[in-house]
């Protein structure tokens, strides 16, 4: 199993808690840090931020907003990037369209109305159905009030200004896990299928029961993706 460090990235208004149930198990294989990405106000900085302070070579894994700041970091430093695995997230920029749906959410954010924006932000129908979704709902919105509305607001201009990241997908070379909650409203399957097509010898894990967060909603399951993403052999075959 792979030695060097894993670095985990959390999804928009997240820190570690989103990955506690991940930490609890991979820390006993390897060194784990969970990274925050809300220090910069785009993806291209809070990525260049971290490849500063990170190990020369890590393992990367990162989720929604996380992944995309994965993306970005091995589009900028392919070399120190060991192996990545992108979950609930997003490879293509923001249309001019889609960007203006973070307006409102800002407003109401920069007018006291922070809880407003963020229940719009992430919608009960984002999660997979069950009696665990109001209680994973409430764990993304303490961890959310915790940050508070400056980190809401430079997270969502930073997502809005995003380059697309298709090809840096292309030229991953490393062992690449593909993950989706098979009920996610926000970022669904068809999008990772996608993603995964991109990568040359990608895997593609669907979590049962899961929707957006499925590190909170079906930790077993999503540990133990992780687990088989770390076995996986540095050496890819190349797809015929």
């Amino acid at each position: 199993m792979v030695q060097e460090p894993i670095v985990l990235l959390p999804g928009m208004m997240c820190d570690a808690r989103m990955y506690a149930p991940q930490v609890a198990v991979l820390s006993r294989v390897a060194p784990v840090t969970v990274a925050p990405i809300c220090l910069g106000d785009t993806i291209e900085e809070i990525a260049q931020g971290l490849l500063a302070q990170l190990p020369p070579q890590f393992a990367l894994a990162g989720l929604s907003m996380g992944g995309i700041v994965a993306m970005e970091m091995m589009r900028r430093a392919p070399d120190r990037i060991s192996r990545i695995a992108l979950m609930d997230t997003n490879a293509l920029a923001e249309t001019p369209q889609s960007a203006t749906v973070y307006e409102p959410w800002i407003i109401a954010a920069k007018s006291g109305r922070l809880e407003d924006a963020l229940r719009e932000m992430m919608r009960p129908e984002f999660l997979a159905q069950g009696p665990q979704r109001v209680t994973v709902l409430n764990q993304f919105f303490d961890m959310a009030r915790d940050f508070g509305p400056e980190v809401f607001v430079r997270q969502c201009r930073a997502l809005q200004r995003r380059r697309d990241l298709q090809s840096a997908l292309r030229r991953c070379k490393v062992p690449a896990m593909v993950l989706c909650g098979a009920e996610d409203g926000m970022t669904p399957l068809k999008r990772h299928e996608f993603m995964a097509q991109l990568i040359p010898s990608a895997q593609l894990r669907v979590i049962e029961g899961a929707g957006h967060l499925p590190t909170l909603e079906q930790p077993e399951q999503l540990t133990q993706a992780l687990l088989h993403w770390l076995q996986q052999p540095y050496v890819l075959s190349q797809p015929a």
